[in-house]
């Protein structure tokens, strides 16, 4: 049967879509997308509700920094195993059932913050809630699933960019729930920052069912019924860990999206701390940190597939490197920025990079491994969420000599120092950093040069 008429997008061979209509809900392979984004969405906006409200939290549980520190770290720590989990249940059962079932597993788990009275319930609160974010390798190997070589990078940074806005949007949002149920409805502080996070739980849970009713893993249909074999999960997962390429976009991408994991978990609170604004300012300071993720990450995923089209595989990883890069210098700098609207200026600039150096990484995940595409998006994930594990552990763990600007600057060579192992990745048939496109790049699909997905698993 000829695709064009099957479905209502173009699609290559395998019925991936060969463009990208962000503003349709054809099914199947946009209606995935904004399933996949939402559900993505409502994770990111559950686990970073509860930072906007620290400084009401850490005085009615009589937080210390340390405490405040460790929690930071716990929430990513949770998130680590979970991504590392979800990469090979992606690969197994699919994106679908994987991603709905973590976030019905977790929706609840936030709505037990009415019932926390201590430092360790709160840091353990922090730590079960953090799992939700391994929604994001689903979402990235749905993306993967349902579109071709020449529009993934798009597909991913444009899902993921749109998810990520939900940790700006709760910064922005969870104060004004905060406010309304202690002002309007009389309820104490201390009842109302933990009936707040009924709002993100319920959000979450809608969007799984969702998910479950609507959603298809692949283009042909559900994944149990159209994949053709069995597959060998310890085969998958061995595949994965032992190709080094995974190893060295986990190490990158630790050091971008784990910097904005960090920059989530404390940029409200430093600028509450640092400048002297009120908690309601200091929540649309760090929303727009999240918001410029709507066009940020999009931005990096488009740049990556344009530079794949005219370099190959070399513009990719040129691209990654030059944004990562940039980003990291601007880190640098917001950490010496001593002035309010200076801070704000920089941070807005370092955000749009830091962003769009992620939606760049997930460009090239795609061409790692065809065959262990689940491990690889679960290893590179999980690199994200380890390196905000270091940063918090090193900079912002309330134990370390550092202040907050120092660590921040510190943070930003940490980024440039790392995205240096970008030179070490080579494909055999893409090339690498310093190998020329005449040299490297054979197999055009759709206009665009790029590996041999095949030979590389």
């Amino acid at each position: 049967m000829e695709s064009t008429i099957k479905f209502s997008i173009a699609v290559d061979s395998d019925h991936r879509a060969t463009e990208f209509r962000p503003f349709s809900i054809s099914s199947p392979h946009m209606r995935a997308f904004h399933l996949a984004w939402l559900s993505l969405f409502s994770c990111f906006f559950s686990t970073f509700a509860i930072p906007p409200l620290l400084p009401i939290i850490r005085e009615d549980l009589h937080l210390s920094p340390s405490d405040v520190g460790t929690a930071g770290i716990a929430a990513f720590a949770g998130s680590i195993i979970s991504r590392l989990a979800m990469g090979p249940a992606c690969d197994l059962f699919g994106p679908r059932l994987a991603s709905a079932t973590l976030s019905l597993v977790t929706a609840p788990i936030l709505l037990s913050a009415a019932f926390i009275s201590s430092p360790l319930s709160f840091i353990l609160l922090r730590f079960f809630v953090g799992f939700s974010l391994a929604n994001f390798v689903a979402n990235q190997f749905w993306m993967s699933s349902m579109f071709s070589g020449c529009t993934v990078g798009v597909a991913n940074g444009v899902a993921a960019g749109w998810a990520n806005v939900g940790s700006g949007l709760t910064q922005l949002l969870m104060p004004i729930i905060f406010s309304i149920l202690n002002t309007n409805f009389n309820f104490t502080q201390s009842a109302s920052w933990r009936f707040a996070f009924v709002v993100p739980a319920v959000f979450q849970a809608t969007m799984a069912l969702l998910v479950l009713a609507y959603g298809y893993d692949l283009p042909d249909g559900k994944y149990k019924k159209f994949k053709k074999e069995e597959k060998d999960s310890f085969g998958l997962f061995l595949n994965g860990i032992t190709n080094y390429r995974g190893w060295v976009l986990g190490l990158t991408y630790g050091f971008c999206f784990g910097v904005e994991l960090t920059m989530d978990n404390i940029i409200a609170e430093y600028f509450y701390d640092r400048f002297g604004v009120n908690m309601e300012t200091a929540g649309v300071i760090a929303a727009s940190f999240g918001f410029a993720n709507w066009v940020s990450r999009p931005t990096g995923g488009v740049v990556s597939d344009e530079l794949g089209r005219r370099f190959g595989m070399k513009g990719r990883l040129w691209g990654l490197w030059v944004v990562q890069t940039v980003a990291g210098l601007l880190c640098l700098w917001l950490g010496r920025a001593n002035s309010l609207w200076g801070s704000i200026v920089v941070m807005c600039g370092f955000s749009f990079f830091v962003q769009a150096a992620s939606g760049l990484t997930f460009g090239v995940v795609p061409f790692v491994s065809k065959r262990s595409m689940g491990v690889i998006s679960g290893m590179t994930g999980s690199g994200g969420t380890v390196g905000a594990v270091v940063t918090q552990l090193l900079l912002f763990s309330g134990d370390t000599k550092f202040s907050t600007q120092t660590g921040i600057s510190l943070m930003g060579v940490m980024m440039i120092v790392s995205t240096l192992s970008l030179t070490t990745i080579y494909f055999r048939d893409g090339g690498g950093m310093f190998c020329g496109s005449s040299d490297c790049d054979y197999q055009p699909l759709a206009g665009e040069v790029r590996p041999n997905l095949n030979e590389l698993g």
